[in-house]
């Protein structure tokens, strides 16, 4: 099916297991990419769709905040952690699609955990892949944070003196458990959202607002998988 607008889109999406789950939610939309998209060993990171006026870009999780806010991107999927991280105005966000759940916790050696150990923070030093949001959290219990960015590896680092806490992200907590950590408080909820650019919104109202339409549509006409925490 191909579009007779000829405005151009990009719609930027995150690889990993996002990106699995989100493509049926797409399909459904009527959004297909190229067979090229699937192939492992096409290193392309932009694709064709069945719609001539959607490309289809291919980045980092974190970089599709950064393609949508800048207008490089028009339609994007990505996780609710990065948006609320990266919290730029032009990033309009309105679909939660009820996929890539997770949640965004503060964890810690389970023997350098106590009550008294909590209340007497006042600095305190993690190591994360978020650090507006860590910062965030911690600055709204009095606590000064020194933020270690750090994009993997986390769960080693309080096992090798880098830290006393950690913030990511976990699923079932197994890697946790598997580096002798336990979880001591939840930051927020994560599923993906369908955002825009707000103003590739306003130039093109009726042909964004339509893929609104019909991806609320599809989102809310999948199969919900089982998630266990």
């Amino acid at each position: 099916m191909n579009s007779q607008n000829n405005t151009k889109l990009i719609l930027a999406l995150p690889k990993g297991r996002i990106l699995e789950q989100a493509i049926p939610i797409l399909k459904r939309a009527g959004i297909e990419p190229e067979p090229a998209f699937f192939e492992s060993s096409d290193r392309r990171l932009q694709f064709s769709s069945n719609h001539s006026n959607i490309d289809i870009i291919r980045v980092r999780s974190f970089d599709v905040a950064t393609f949508l806010a800048y207008g490089a991107a028009h339609l994007a999927i990505a996780g609710s952690d990065v948006l609320q991280e990266f919290n730029h105005p032009e990033i309009y966000a309105p679909i939660d699609l009820g996929i890539g759940k997770c949640r965004l916790v503060v964890a810690a050696q389970e023997d350098t955990v106590s009550v008294s150990d909590q209340r007497q923070w006042s600095h305190l030093r993690v190591a994360t892949k978020y650090p507006v949001t860590t910062r965030r959290y911690f600055a709204e219990k009095g606590v000064q944070v020194d933020c270690i960015k750090l994009n993997g590896a986390m769960e080693i680092a309080p096992n090798l003196g880098l830290c006393r806490r950690i913030v990511d992200l976990v699923e079932t907590g197994s890697t946790l458990t598997a580096n002798g950590l336990v979880e001591i408080a939840e930051i927020m909820t994560v599923s993906s959202r369908f955002a825009v650019n707000r103003a590739a919104w306003k130039m093109n109202p009726e042909i964004i607002g339509g893929w609104i339409t019909k991806i609320r549509e599809a989102a809310h006409n999948r199969v919900q998988p089982e998630f266990n925490d």
